[in-house]
């Protein structure tokens, strides 16, 4: 046997995870009374693999599931002669005693990050 051989018998074969259970561990790593460190023993795995995954679950790379947030709509307003729908629509987002108003039709890529930013 070569030095080299040898050597690659020693490495560990990475794990590929399934992305569920990766998404499960990343979503309780998010919560702050949750021990990373303590998570990852607890599934035999490296601290840092946990935090790579939140990391990608913060980002949007492990396909999070779809989740629904509850929707009230407004009375609807009547829309002023020559305005177009566009001028007249509004987005308002309550989180907690904070709240985010959107008027007019935003720059799409601009509302992508204000939403990006909203997640846990």
């Amino acid at each position: 046997m070569l030095a080299g051989e040898a050597e690659q018998k020693k490495r560990r074969r990475s794990t590929n995870y399934p992305l569920e259970f990766k998404r499960r561990l990343a979503q309780q790593a998010c919560d702050e009374s949750v021990s990373v460190a303590q998570l990852a023993m607890q599934h035999g795995l490296n601290t840092n693999m946990v935090f790579r995954w939140r990391r990608q679950l913060r980002a949007g790379l492990l396909g999070t599931a779809t989740q629904f947030l509850p929707v009230a709509l407004a009375a609807e307003s009547k829309v002023p002669a020559g305005v177009g729908i566009g001028d007249a629509g509004s987005i308002e987002i309550q989180l907690g005693q904070a709240t985010i108003r959107i008027h007019g039709v935003p720059d799409p890529a601009t509302l992508a990050l204000v939403l990006q930013g909203l997640r846990p």
